[in-house]
């Protein structure tokens, strides 16, 4: 009996060892590049590419953050790790981006995310700018929702405040087919979808000056 206590408590405290009980990390704020921001500038290392410098406010009980950033037409996503509340990195002129911070700590598997921001970089002679893809809200990726009909809804964003109408693709197949062109309205409701299925859409978006921007493809499965 001794020995089995003697054994027990060892490997109690072996596991115990390996716990991270320390207090979750803060939330980094974000302070460039601005939130919308078009225009941005940085520093240029060729007509078609530019080194921006991303900085943030440090969060508590933080040991490094991990930078994301994304390219929102060619949907390239880049992750980098750094101990500061800033990175350097580069970027192609004319083109818009997303990016956040995750704040890390060794004292705790948990970490904490920041807002989600978006900005344009400035271009060589850019005088009107493509809508920002749609963010599309509803279904969420990977939802499961009941068989009847479904409601979609996004969300639209332009530099220029011009954007025109959304067109709808909606369907069954990887690629789905277009449903609707020219809505004007950041919803479409009362589709009808069936049971044990999986149904993909996205949105294009267009502007009065004729530019469109994709969204990312969401699926959800009807139960």
């Amino acid at each position: 009996m001794t020995r089995k206590f003697a054994l027990l408590c060892m490997l109690t405290a072996f596991g115990c060892s390996k716990d991270h009980n320390g207090p979750a990390p803060g939330r980094a704020i974000l302070t460039f590049p601005e939130q919308d921001k078009i225009c941005t500038n940085g520093i240029l290392q060729s007509d078609s590419t530019t080194t921006l410098i991303f900085t943030w406010e440090n969060s508590l009980n933080t040991s490094n953050y991990e930078l994301h950033y994304k390219n929102l037409i060619s949907r390239d996503s880049t992750s980098i790790i750094v101990n500061s509340n800033m990175a350097a990195v580069l970027l192609r002129r004319g083109q818009p981006y997303s990016w956040y911070v995750v704040s890390k700590s060794s004292e705790t598997p948990v970490t904490t995310k920041s807002d989600v921001w978006k900005f344009y970089m400035e271009g060589p002679g850019a005088i009107t700018y493509a809508p920002y893809p749609a963010a599309l809200t509803a279904p969420l990726f990977g939802a499961k929702v009941d068989a009847g009909t479904v409601d979609l809804t996004w969300t639209g964003n332009d530099p220029d405040n011009d954007i025109s109408s959304y067109d709808v693709y909606f369907g069954t197949t990887l690629t789905p087919p277009l449903l609707q062109s020219n809505v004007t309205n950041m919803y479409l409701n009362g589709l009808a979808i069936v049971a044990n299925t999986t149904y993909y859409w996205k949105i294009v978006t267009h502007d009065a000056k004729g530019n469109t921007s994709m969204s990312d493809q969401f699926q959800f499965f009807v139960q």
